[in-house]
């Protein structure tokens, strides 16, 4: 993958792959998946800076497991693989 650094509060995170099949076993086809509202952090900004200038460390570190709002973040595509840049503040709750 081509070296990624977000600026500021922005976090590069690989969305989880969608279900192939349904809950009740029927396959799906891609039109009818559902993106799914989690994904790895990938890489990190700086961080947020503040009015007096202050930089805000970030609370997710690379390699975390997150949950993430519905639509946040731009869809981008590095490689052949899909991504999703979004500040921190989408991000609602890391996975342990």
């Amino acid at each position: 993958m081509a070296k990624v650094r977000p600026l500021n509060d922005k976090i590069l995170i690989e969305r989880s792959k969608a279900d192939d099949k349904s809950k009740g076993g029927i396959i799906l086809p891609d039109g009818a998946k559902e993106k799914p509202k989690e994904g790895i952090v990938i890489s990190v900004g700086d961080g947020r800076v503040t009015e007096s200038g202050e930089r805000i460390p970030f609370q997710v570190k690379k390699n975390d497991r997150v949950l993430f709002k519905s639509y946040s973040g731009t869809d981008v595509k590095l490689d052949g693989k899909e991504y999703i840049l979004m500040s921190e503040e989408d991000i609602l709750a890391v996975i342990e």
